[in-house]
């Protein structure tokens, strides 16, 4: 199989630190064979979890090392597992949530490609912790190169008896499928992603019950991102305390970050969280600033369905409690960067016309909300904006906000509120003038 190397990483620097140990060895071409990930420590943490660890033990280290969920909600994993309910006569299920759905976010696909062999040591020790006896891997349609890997480093894994009957002769039994999704936005959502394995349409179910008490087939079930379980075998080997040492506070560990946009060099970068966000867009070791030395305009720093932050917010360290207080969301870690001569509403078009199109249809604020966002939004694009439509979006959006079963509707809407709050004048004029503030025409990238 050959390997496939498609962004830049910060893996040199991760090679040569204990604190980064997602990309420690994602750029050797040898990592998603079992041999070399077992050479360089794989699979010590699942062996170490059968043999010296209880289910219990595993859940509360993992609560102790504050693991929060990689995904996009921040939810600590080690909190969630506890959620099964003890006693239960039903099967319990693990799904690895590899849907990636976020525009923006590229950081599970390399995982997944590089090493492969990670991802499925956290699915086990996790499914050993819940008392899980057949995990899935659901990954995006798009990933056929992902899920070919997957599926080879799951047969390895078989074949080496870290899957299958009796593994290491402890009497625990542990299957695995990889399934692959259609390719829908709303997958990404737990309980979506139930349904879509069960081969039911792809829409949100209404929570409570929530997964971990009737998930999969009606049977309590977890659901954790890929990052999230890639991190565990590491919190095993060297223990929650090590953990905490990483990262804040109430932020724990290293994360993943998807740099794009007008920078110099965008990217996969692991970096401890609380990293400060202006470092990473402009230090010569990751985004190396903007391209042609032009002004940055704004950035989105968690992905498509979060907030934006102008020039003088940037200074700000990249951990859940610091975004949030600066008005946005860490979310997936996909940091997009636009320079001065992007036009703020033609970036709005073309993020609500993508979630327009993958609103399920389900809720009627969001299915009726989002083409009429598209709607006006486009006419205002276009030159034909018309006084009070401004406030008419506005409106829309507040009719959407928290009113959806699943988050789509919001991540919808956010964006666009926060950038007729950041740039309302740019907005106005497009209104006034029926064109672009801007002078330049408006485009995302070279080539784009």
């Amino acid at each position: 199989m050959s390997f496939y190397s498609p962004v830049r990483t910060n893996a040199q620097e991760a090679a040569k630190s204990d604190s980064l140990p997602l990309f420690r060895f994602v750029e050797d071409p040898e990592q998603t064979k079992i041999d070399t990930y077992e050479a360089h420590g794989g699979y010590q943490a699942w062996r170490k979890t059968l043999t010296e660890m209880t289910p219990e033990q595993v859940v509360g280290e993992v609560k102790n090392a504050g693991l929060r969920g990689r995904g996009g909600a921040g939810f600590p994993a080690g909190v969630k597992w506890g959620f099964v309910p003890k006693g239960s006569t039903k099967p319990k299920y693990l799904i690895c949530n590899a849907d990636e759905s976020e525009p923006g976010t590229c950081k599970d696909r390399v995982l997944l490609e590089r090493d492969p062999h990670a991802v499925i040591e956290g699915m086990a020790i996790a499914s050993y912790a819940i008392d899980c006896h057949l995990m899935f891997i659901y990954i995006r349609g798009e990933f056929g190169y992902a899920a070919d890997v997957m599926r080879a480093a799951m047969a390895e894994a078989y074949k080496k008896g870290q899957l299958g009957k009796n593994i290491h002769g402890g009497g625990y039994d542990l299957d695995m499928i990889v399934h692959t999704g259609g390719g829908a936005y709303v997958c990404g959502e737990e309980t979506a992603q139930t349904n879509s394995i069960e081969g039911r349409r792809g829409n949100a179910r209404m929570k409570p019950p929530f997964p971990a008490v009737a998930g999969l087939y009606g049977c309590p079930t977890i659901v954790n991102n890929v990052e999230t379980l890639a991190s565990v075998p590491h919190i095993i080997n060297r223990g929650g305390d090590w953990y905490k040492t990483l990262g804040t506070e109430k932020s724990t560990g290293s994360k993943i970050f998807s740099l794009s946009g007008h920078v110099r060099q965008p990217g996969n970068y692991e970096l401890l969280l609380g990293h400060n966000l202006k470092d990473l867009i402009y230090s010569p070791k990751y985004g190396g600033g903007i391209i042609g030395d032009k002004k940055l305009k704004g950035v989105i720093p968690g992905g498509s369905s979060t907030p934006f932050l102008k020039p003088d917010q940037i200074d700000v360290s990249l951990d859940y409690e610091s975004l949030a207080s600066a008005g946005t969301m860490l979310g997936s870690g996909a940091v997009i960067v636009f320079h001065e001569e992007t036009c703020i509403v033609w970036i709005i078009t073309k993020l609500i016309r993508f979630y327009r199109h993958e609103s399920c249809g389900k809720c009627t604020p969001c299915r009726e909300g989002t083409a009429w966002l598209e709607l006006l939004i486009n006419r205002i694009e276009q030159g034909g904006g018309k006084p009070g439509d401004i406030e008419k979006i506005e409106s829309i959006c507040d009719n959407i906000m928290g009113r959806t079963v699943c988050p789509l509707g919001d991540a919808a809407v956010m964006p666009i509120k926060s950038a007729i709050a950041q740039w309302r004048d740019e907005w106005q004029y497009h209104i006034d003038h029926g064109k672009c503030l801007v002078e330049t025409k408006c485009e995302l990238a070279p080539g784009n």
